[in-house]
């Protein structure tokens, strides 16, 4: 089996997980420059083996979009253009990073670590690739 790659899109910064190749066990992987996510993807999928992406598509609780919506569309696009074959499904990533956030304190992540938005992105990919996995 192959892994499947999640990805937490933001304006600046994109927080990427993957799964181990039996699809068990989501882990982060790497909080990057978002310009940097489609270099990025043709280096990691030359080193390992990805049989699916998702992607998390913010939405607000009426479904309608948020400023961040068109962010990820456009991403989405430029990702299926570099990479047609790949397989990619959004997912839903309202309250990713509330929960992210939630997890440090419970993990006991010092503050200025807490405050680091590239430990939020990380744990917001890796818990919505988490929740993927339960779903399937």
């Amino acid at each position: 089996m192959a892994r499947i790659l999640a990805i937490d899109y933001g304006g600046k910064r994109t927080g990427l997980a993957v799964t181990d190749p039996l699809q068990i066990i989501a882990t982060g992987l790497e909080t990057i420059e978002s310009r940097e996510l489609i270099p990025y993807l043709k280096k990691y999928f030359q080193q390992e083996a990805v049989e699916q992406i998702i992607i998390g598509l913010p939405k607000n609780w009426d479904e309608s979009d948020t400023h961040g919506t068109s962010l990820v569309e456009s991403a989405i696009k430029k990702i299926q253009k570099e990479f047609p074959q790949m397989p990619l499904k959004t997912v839903d990533e309202r309250y990713t990073s509330k929960m992210a956030k939630d997890a440090m304190l419970e993990m006991g992540m010092k503050k200025k670590d807490r405050r680091d938005k590239k430990n939020v992105d990380l744990i917001a990919a890796t818990i919505m690739l988490q929740e993927y996995l339960q779903s399937i």
